[in-house]
């Protein structure tokens, strides 16, 4: 049985006192039945993670960073290492989300480097895939997702990846108030889990989670969460408001 999994990506949000505020806001307004029933993580900018893991302390909520670099250190100006996200607190960290692609312009073979290292380094990567609008209306999220798959776990054994949480956001539902339909996130989360299936086994393919995420609200959570293979929700700006973010883990649940 998964768990269902929720996740709040602030991006470049917040600043020294609302990051506190906010996470406070949540841990408080959580039912100790949802920290039972579904596991919570948020992801500030680096600059908030040191205090935001320790806002949350003996909360059940977890915390994620936003990206990571694939060395362990060096002279890497501006990068952030796995043991530098282990050491404040971190758990989680984002490796792949379509700003870093397209924005950042970050390739498949980066993300799969920095998958690795996460996972060498003792995180649980969220690694994200999904496909442009551009993409999607050409008939090519099937090609395209699959790539992203393929290259980003490359070289990943299957006691490896059994740390990986799957997102998948399409990036034109990022941001923009679209949303793909449930349906239209179903198929793609069915494709990705057969395709893990065979890219490893059945028993992997059936425990890995995967996440849907994209102009999540409280009003569409519930019913993207009743599809047979969305696990739980990667939430962008709503999880910047304590009551939509709490109202969204509720309907995971």
């Amino acid at each position: 049985m998964r768990k269902p999994f929720v996740a709040g990506n602030w991006k470049m949000n917040t600043d020294s006192h609302t990051s506190v505020e906010l996470v406070k806001a949540i841990a408080s307004r959580t039912s100790e039945a949802a920290r039972r029933s579904v596991h919570v993580a948020v992801c500030p900018p680096f600059v908030y993670l040191q205090n935001v893991v320790n806002a949350l302390r003996k909360s059940g909520v977890a915390v994620g960073a936003q990206d990571i670099y694939y060395e362990k250190e060096g002279a890497f100006t501006g990068e952030i290492s796995s043991s530098m996200l282990k050491d404040i607190g971190c758990t989680y960290v984002l490796c792949g989300h379509s700003e870093r692609r397209h924005v950042i312009g970050e390739s498949d073979e980066l993300i799969n480097k920095k998958t690795a290292a996460a996972i060498l380094g003792g995180l649980l990567p969220i690694f994200c895939v999904g496909e442009l609008i551009e993409e999607r209306k050409a008939s090519k999220t099937e090609e395209v997702v699959t790539r992203q798959v393929k290259k980003g776990l490359a070289g990943l054994s299957a006691e490896k990846v059994s740390a990986v949480t799957v997102a998948y956001e399409p990036v034109w539902a990022i941001g923009t108030g679209l949303t793909a339909t449930p349906q239209q996130a179903q198929e793609v989360h069915a494709l990705i889990r057969k395709l893990l299936g065979q890219m490893y086994d059945a028993k992997l393919a059936e425990e890995i989670r995967i996440l849907y995420g994209g102009s999540v609200k409280p009003n569409n959570a519930a019913e993207l969460m009743h599809q047979q293979d969305i696990d739980g929700l990667l939430v962008g700006g709503a999880s910047l408001n304590a009551d939509d973010f709490v109202a969204i883990i509720q309907a995971a649940m």
